[in-house]
């Protein structure tokens, strides 16, 4: 993940969520790829390790373990970048410009993005990928096509060097598409996103502004949940089966206000991310511990990425 700094209940249910799960399944490899920050964000360089120092603290305090994982900080192990160069050796330019994201960023981004590093990215992807011999990369359905690139790059190295590299697998996961509360898509930019840091008075202030069924503009009018993003948040939060459905039958036949539903779910936001902020707040008081597991888990990762860069090497007569 890239060093983005603190995150927010996306993050929570789309990624992290399944992060945990996995550790009681896999040997689990986690990197803050701060190589990858430069690709769009090289001018302004002063906050990308504390930034990473934010995301590992919201990982660690919603249950990434490094007892179980390796968490590492992808600069400190230079055998990606290395690996990465290795592959580009082989790797058509056709290839990489076909990648959807390639065109379409810098259309959306402008010529600041047009170099090289961040048309090659997909290489340093499958690098930070193949120099652990991952098997599966939980990923969403946008990330696929990255996905068969590497799998592609695999292929090719294989064919010209001998088996070394297994092609990864990927594991989907069910990611609930969850709208900030203003129904755009969620970005701490747009201030419509509850973080794992938020306070209690943060949290009602958000959902307190959050957009309800558009035609209910009373409380007597009947409102449909289906197209609500406050019924939506009920169900990412988990409200019980029984409250779910009295928020329904009250909604649809207005006996229920959007005031006092937004109370009662900010309530329930407030159960989740209370002790997640708590955890958080613990690990950041105490920064030179997250640098600390950052350096132990890129030892760790060393000890398994440099036998298999020497034998990529090798694989290439180097």
């Amino acid at each position: 993940m890239r060093p983005t700094g603190e995150l927010h209940i996306g993050h929570l249910f789309g990624a992290l969520g399944n992060w945990v799960r996995l550790q009681d399944e896999a040997e689990c490899i986690y990197s803050v790829v701060d190589l990858h920050a430069l690709t769009t964000g090289y001018e302004d360089v002063r906050g990308i390790r504390r930034s990473g120092q934010l995301m590992v603290a919201d990982w660690l305090a919603v249950g990434i373990d490094p007892e179980r994982s390796v968490i590492f900080r992808q600069s400190d192990v230079s055998e990606h970048a290395e690996l990465a160069a290795m592959l580009g050796m082989v790797t058509p330019l056709s290839w990489l410009e076909r990648v959807p994201s390639y065109k379409g960023q810098i259309q959306e981004l402008g010529d600041s993005i047009d170099t090289f590093g961040f048309l090659v990215y997909p290489l340093l992807q499958t690098a930070d990928i193949i120099l652990y011999k991952a098997t599966e990369v939980p990923v969403g359905q946008d990330q696929l096509p990255h996905l068969e690139l590497a799998r592609e790059v695999v292929r090719r190295f294989n064919y010209l060097y001998g088996d070394v590299f297994p092609e990864p697998r990927a594991r989907l996961a069910e990611v609930p598409l969850i709208m900030g509360v203003d129904n755009r898509k969620m970005s701490k930019s747009y201030g419509n996103a509850i973080t794992l840091g938020s306070t209690d008075e943060e949290i009602d202030r958000l959902v307190g502004s959050m957009i309800t069924d558009p035609q209910r503009v009373r409380k007597s009018d009947p409102g449909r949940p289906e197209v609500c993003n406050v019924w939506a948040y009920h169900k990412l939060f988990g409200t019980p089966a029984p409250a779910l459905e009295a928020i329904y039958a009250g909604c649809t036949r207005a006996e229920l206000g959007c005031v006092q539903d937004k109370r009662a779910l900010a309530e329930t936001i407030k159960g989740v991310i209370g002790p997640i902020r708590e955890r958080r707040s613990a690990f950041l008081e105490d920064p030179d511990r997250i640098d600390q597991i950052l350096a132990e888990g890129a030892e760790r990762a060393k000890a398994i990425a440099r036998p298999v860069l020497d034998e990529a090497k090798a694989a290439m007569g180097l």
